[in-house]
C-alpha cells in the first residue's frame, strides 16, 4: 500500500523542468505558462534541439526559459535536475529511468505519460522515503482511459455491484470533416513509428467470458470487433498487446471479460494486414541502397520475380484481392506504386513504409484530428444485471492544436498543479487510478477543456 501523506510544499518559488518538447507538449506548455504567475512557478523547457525547445516555449518572460539538453550526458542531466521541484519527462520511454534516478538524488517529483515499467516501480520505496510522487501513465492512453474507467468502476462497486465485463478502446483518428477522399479515414496524429510497429510485441492476451484468448502477431489485424460510438459513428476495435496486466491495476482479478483495444474506422485493419503479409512492417533487418529505389521498387522487393507482370498485378495475386477491392484502393492511395524515391541510403522495411505513409498521412495545416474513447462495463448485483457505456470525443482545431496533444498534455499539467499546490497525495510510484487524481483531473478537463464523457445504461443479461 502507498502511504497517504500531506505533501510538504514550501512557499518558495517552485521550478518545473519539462524534458522533451515534442508534439505531445503543444497544449502542455501553454497550460503551464498560464499558471506561472498565479502559483509562483518557473518553467524550463529542455530538448536535445534548442530550436525545438525555443519554438515550443514561444513568447517567454522572466519565469520561463528554453535550453538544450542531451540526457545521455549524465553530467548535463545532473546539472539540469539540481534545483528542480518537479520534472515532466516527455522523452522516449526507455530514457525515463535515468531521469527518475536523478529525481531521487535531487528530491524532485516526476510526472510522465508513459507506461509504468517494473524498473520504475522498483523505485517506489525510495520515492516514498524522500516524500516524492512519481506519477506514470497520466496522458491519454494510458491516462484518461485509466481515470475515466476507474471512476466508473469505483461508482459501480460503491453501489454494491460486481464487475463482470470490462472493455475499453481509444482511437486517434481524423475528424469526419477532414477525411476528404482519404479511403483509410486516417492520418498520423502521434508517433508514426509506433503506428507502423504496432502489433509486433508478441501475442495479444485477453479474457472473454471466462476463457483466456491469445491472438498471434500475424493475426492481430484480422481479429476485430465492431462498435458504434454515439455522435461519431462506427469503428472497429483491435486488441491491445496485453489486457491481462490491468487485472490487478483495476481490481479485476475475477472478471469474466477484460479487453483493451485501439479504434480505427472499419476496413483499416484488413488493409493494414496487407502490409504485415508483405513484410513491410518488419524492423529486424536493413535494406541497402534505398536511395536508388522508388516506392514501386520497394513494393516489388516483397513480391515474386516475374519480369512480365506489373507490380500491381503481382501484389493483387499475392494478397488474393481483386482490382476493384477497397483494400487495393487503399494501397494504391497510400503510394505503394509511386515513382517517388527514398531520400536515405538504407533502412528497415518498417522505416521505409513509415516514409511512404508520411507522404499521405501527415496532417495538412487545416486538418482536424479526432480522439474517441469508449468504455463498456457489465455488472451484477444479486440477480440484477446491467451495463454502462461511456464515450468521449474531442476534435482538434488544426494540425498545430491537435486533440491528441491536448488529451496527452493537459492531464500532465493538471497533475503537476495538484502535486505542487500540496494536499493529500499518495507518495511513491503510482498511476492516476484513485479519486485523488481522477476527480480533479477529469473535472478540470470537462469544465475547462470540453473533454466530457457521456454515460448511458444499456440492456445486459450476463454471460
Amino acid at each position: 500500500m502507498l502511504i497517504l501523506k500531506q505533501l510538504q510544499i514550501d512557499q518558495m518559488t517552485k521550478k518545473i523542468l519539462l524534458i522533451g518538447a515534442g508534439l505531445s507538449t503543444q497544449s502542455l506548455v501553454p497550460y503551464l505558462k498560464s499558471k506561472l504567475h498565479e502559483y509562483d512557478w518557473h518553467l524550463s523547457v529542455l530538448d536535445r534541439d534548442f530550436a525545438t525547445a525555443e519554438r515550443r516555449l514561444g513568447t517567454s518572460d522572466e519565469r520561463c526559459r528554453a535550453d538544450s539538453l542531451d540526457i545521455t550526458d549524465s553530467t548535463a542531466l545532473d546539472a539540469a535536475l539540481e534545483d528542480a521541484h518537479l520534472v515532466i519527462s516527455m522523452v522516449p520511454a526507455h530514457m525515463h529511468l535515468n531521469i527518475a534516478k536523478g529525481c531521487l538524488k535531487h528530491k524532485a517529483h516526476l510526472v510522465t505519460a508513459s507506461y509504468l515499467t517494473p524498473e520504475m516501480r522498483s523505485l517506489d520505496a525510495e520515492a516514498r522515503a524522500n516524500g516524492l510522487v512519481f506519477l506514470n501513465e497520466c496522458g491519454l492512453d494510458p491516462g484518461i482511459d485509466h481515470m475515466s474507467a476507474a471512476k466508473l468502476l469505483d461508482g459501480i462497486r460503491g453501489d454494491g455491484g460486481e464487475i463482470v465485463l470490462f472493455e475499453s478502446f481509444t482511437g486517434g483518428l481524423l475528424s469526419p470533416d477532414s477525411e476528404g477522399d482519404n479511403p483509410w479515414r486516417y492520418k498520423f496524429t502521434w508517433n508514426p513509428r509506433n503506428v507502423v510497429l504496432a502489433g509486433q510485441g508478441g501475442a495479444v492476451k485477453f479474457i472473454q467470458e471466462g476463457k483466456y484468448k491469445y491472438i498471434p502477431p500475424h493475426m492481430i489485424f484480422r481479429r476485430t470487433e465492431f462498435m458504434n460510438v454515439e455522435g461519431y459513428g462506427r469503428f472497429e476495435g483491435l486488441a491491445n498487446r496485453d489486457s491481462l496486466k490491468y487485472r490487478s491495476t483495476y481490481g479485476l482479478e475475477d472478471v469474466a471479460t477484460l479487453y483493451r483495444g485501439t479504434l480505427r474506422r472499419p476496413g483499416f485493419a484488413r488493409a493494414w494486414d496487407s502490409f504485415v503479409k508483405l513484410g513491410m512492417t518488419d524492423d529486424s533487418y536493413t535494406i541497402k541502397n534505398t536511395d536508388a529505389l522508388s516506392f514501386r521498387d520497394y513494393t516489388n522487393l516483397f513480391l515474386a520475380y516475374n519480369p512480365h507482370d506489373s507490380v500491381e498485378l503481382k501484389l493483387k495475386y499475392y494478397l488474393g484481392i481483386p482490382q476493384d477491392s477497397e483494400i487495393f484502393t487503399k494501397l494504391r492511395w497510400a503510394g505503394l506504386f509511386s515513382d517517388q524515391r527514398f531520400p536515405f541510403s538504407s533502412g528497415t522495411p518498417a522505416e521505409c513504409l513509415e516514409y511512404v505513409l508520411k507522404q499521405v498521412w501527415t496532417l495538412d495545416a487545416d486538418d482536424r484530428d479526432l480522439i474517441v474513447m469508449f468504455h463498456k462495463i457489465g455488472w451484477r448485483k444479486g440477480n440484477q444485471w446491467g451495463m454502462i457505456e461511456s464515450s468521449m470525443g474531442v476534435e482538434g482545431k488544426n494540425a498545430r492544436q491537435t486533440a491528441m496533444a491536448s488529451t496527452v498534455g493537459l492531464p500532465l499539467g493538471i497533475a503537476t498543479k495538484l502535486i505542487l499546490t500540496g494536499g493529500a497525495i499518495d507518495l511513491g510510484v503510482q498511476m492516476p487510478i484513485t479519486s485523488q487524481w481522477y476527480n480533479p483531473i477529469l473535472n478540470e478537463l470537462a469544465n475547462d477543456f470540453g473533454v466530457t464523457f457521456h454515460e448511458k445504461e444499456v440492456p445486459y443479461t450476463g454471460y
